[in-house]
């Protein structure tokens, strides 16, 4: 029972900031790599104030799964760093917290480049 409670816990968190990028991407005149920027912001700036780590204990996955749990990300390692290295933490921080996640999606995107036919699509 309690897996099934922290599922719905994770649906209900990360279905809630998934409406919120959607209500934006209707009712705004954003686009999507502005609003993708913003939830990144957003995450950073809720990691700073001490509001999203809470979050994250509550829903797990619902919360660092969407792009605002990459932005907390990047804030807890800037955290860690300049704990452990002082100011050059700022710099290096956040880069060494999300490498795992950045070298994946790279490399990822490299192999389907590979494995797919890359190019616009245009219409006829």
């Amino acid at each position: 029972m309690e897996i099934l409670i922290n599922c719905l816990k994770a649906f209900l968190v990360g279905g809630a900031i998934c409406l919120v990028g959607q209500v934006l991407i209707d009712y705004t005149k954003l686009t999507p790599a502005r609003i993708l920027v913003s939830f990144i912001v957003a995450g950073v700036f809720l990691s700073a104030i001490g509001v999203y780590q809470p979050l994250v204990d509550f829903a797990g996955a619902g919360a660092t799964v969407p792009l605002t749990g990459f932005g907390h990300l990047l804030a807890k390692g800037v955290k860690e760093a300049v704990d452990e290295f002082g100011f050059i933490g700022i710099l290096t921080g956040g880069l060494s917290a999300a490498a795992a996640g950045i070298g994946t999606a790279v490399t990822m995107g490299f192999i389907c480049s590979l494995i797919f036919k890359p190019g616009d699509r245009t219409t006829s």
